[in-house]
């Protein structure tokens, strides 16, 4: 699992930026569902299919404001295709694009958005395909924020989840949400921030102007007045979900509170120069650990970049290669 950075693509910024500007978006076809959500809602998914019956199925979950479009997702489902296997992309709620205009989100029913520590929607996908499907394997991968719901959702779930996944692999996920918080008001954190925030901001002062509910939660103004993550989960991640402040919301939702509780064979692959995280987190997240959690941290990589290859038109994606990989061996040693 030996991961060497492209030489043309030095350093982790270039290695976290690059896939996003140079990779294609549309790898994969898709078919799309809206699921009634428990609480009224609407979850949109993004289904791989295949004709291969005993297959396993894959579910995978994107990053902060990503969604089944993301690159990382894409390249994923690309890896998965070519196994002739299905997949279910899960678009977090308000992140679901349009597939004629993948720069439109499509708006949701309930007064309520996504975070680092949501686990109900995914709880509530992975039992719906495990009920259509009771005879096919279940697998997960989850990058960054969705790699830390997913962790979370192991932890919670204990051996229970046994019954439901039967692996699972995590990309560069921020283990602890507070310590990735501070790490990014660093100059150049302060860069990616500011590009989440330019979604994020309108988003939950949209929330606010629809449902009175929200806006009696949401304090607007701190939310366009925000700078920081910190910031703007104090004014609008935190009450609009029910934490008291970001404080809270970070430490009640962080996976390395889970990690101790996971039952699942797991797979979480880092990078010691992850600019949304301080390396010493992943050295606590693996003491923290069970034992069904395997860490493997490359030195470079970025956020979920890890690009290799020669030549920038013959750029290969380390961990998305490896996760599929790694799950394909498990089924295969399964039968």
């Amino acid at each position: 699992m030996d991961f060497r950075a492209a030489w043309w693509l030095p350093g982790a910024h270039p290695q976290t930026i690059w896939g996003r500007l140079a990779r294609p978006r549309r790898l994969a076809p898709l078919r799309r569902e809206l699921l009634e959500t428990p609480d009224g809602d609407e979850l949109v998914v993004d289904h791989l299919d295949s004709e291969q019956a005993d297959a396993p199925r894959l579910v995978l979950l994107h990053g902060l404001e990503g969604s089944s479009y993301s690159v990382y997702v894409q390249g994923l489902l690309a890896h998965i295709r070519r196994r002739g296997w299905p997949a279910t992309a899960i678009n977090f709620r308000s992140c679901a694009r349009d597939p004629l205009n993948p720069s439109a989100m499509l708006p949701n029913r309930r007064p309520r958005l996504y975070h680092s520590g949501d686990t109900a929607d995914l709880d509530f996908v992975v039992r719906a395909l495990a009920c259509r499907e009771p005879s096919r394997r279940l697998f997960a991968i989850g990058v960054s924020l969705g790699g830390n719901a997913l962790l979370k959702w192991l932890g919670e779930n204990g051996e229970s989840a046994r019954q439901l996944l039967t692996a699972a692999v995590t990309i560069s996920v921020p283990y602890d949400l507070g310590a990735g918080s501070r790490h990014l008001e660093t100059a150049l954190g302060r860069f990616y921030v500011g590009w989440f925030l330019k979604t994020l901001r309108p988003k939950a002062i949209a929330v606010a102007r629809r449902f009175p509910e929200a806006a009696a939660r949401v304090d607007v103004q701190g939310v366009a007045r925000s700078r920081t993550f910190r910031e703007f989960d104090e004014a609008s991640t935190a009450p609009l979900h029910g934490f008291r402040d970001a404080d809270d919301y970070y430490d009640r939702c962080s996976s390395i509170r889970f990690a101790g509780r996971i039952a699942v064979p797991t797979l979480c692959l880092s990078a010691r120069d992850d600019p949304f995280l301080p390396c010493e987190v992943l050295d606590r997240f693996r003491a923290a650990a069970s034992p069904r959690v395997e860490l493997v941290v490359a030195r470079h990589g970025g956020h979920a970049g890890f690009v290799s290859g020669g030549l920038p038109w013959r750029a290969r994606f380390w961990a998305e290669e490896t996760a599929v990989s790694w799950l394909e061996q498990f089924a295969a040693e399964l039968v």
